[in-house]
């Protein structure tokens, strides 16, 4: 089992400069414990507060980096997880099609940025988007019955999406927030440094 430690580690090369609550979130770690493990991990120089945001320093990126074939093995090992790490792969290239759609318009033959005018068209998108969830939620749910520390993005997901099909667009990719694009992305990175693989950009 990993320990506490290697969770905010692992969260904190997750959430790059992110906030205590945000990493503690990842880690699955209350408050009060991700407090006491951040304030050691900053006093050993693994971890650098940034005016009370925090990333790893280069010798902390080496260190996790060494830890996950040791924390994550029964992980690697787990041949439903896998199959289900690999279905969600397939799922991420129908969404970040989706968010290309998202995000820019072919007007005239030429790709121009969404500036979401067009409400009938955005709503095309996020009732797709709804689509994809829904064939989602079978993997997920393995995926987290893998590692339970995931629902916390199941339930970021699910919260996303209901706000997007509730008429805010932000919710869709505003990376400024815990969209549903944000938190697909912080995922997929988790799931990467999970299993050992890398990202295919």
């Amino acid at each position: 089992m990993a320990t506490p430690l290697h969770l905010l580690m692992h969260a904190t090369a997750i959430k790059k400069n992110g906030a205590l609550a945000e990493i503690a979130a990842v880690a699955g770690l209350v408050p009060g414990v991700a407090e006491s493990v951040m304030t050691a991990a900053v006093a050993s120089g693994r971890v650098l507060d940034i005016e009370g945001r925090f990333m790893l320093s280069p010798a902390g990126h080496m260190i996790v980096d060494s830890e996950y074939s040791r924390y994550c093995g029964a992980l690697r090992a787990n041949v439903d997880f896998v199959k289900a790490y690999e279905r969600f792969e397939s799922v991420n290239r129908d969404l970040k099609r989706l968010v290309t759609r998202w995000q820019t318009l072919e007007i005239g033959g030429q790709m121009t940025p969404n500036d979401h005018s067009d409400d009938e068209y955005d709503d095309g998108i996020i009732s797709e988007l709804g689509d994809l969830h829904e064939r989602f939620e079978p993997i997920l749910n393995v995926l987290v019955s893998g590692d339970s520390r995931l629902k916390g993005y199941q339930e970021k997901l699910t919260a996303a999406l209901e706000k997007a099909e509730d008429g805010d667009k932000a919710w869709v990719s505003d990376a400024r927030i815990e969209s549903y694009h944000t938190v697909w992305f912080e995922l997929h990175e988790d799931l990467l440094r999970l299993l050992g693989r890398t990202r295919d950009e």
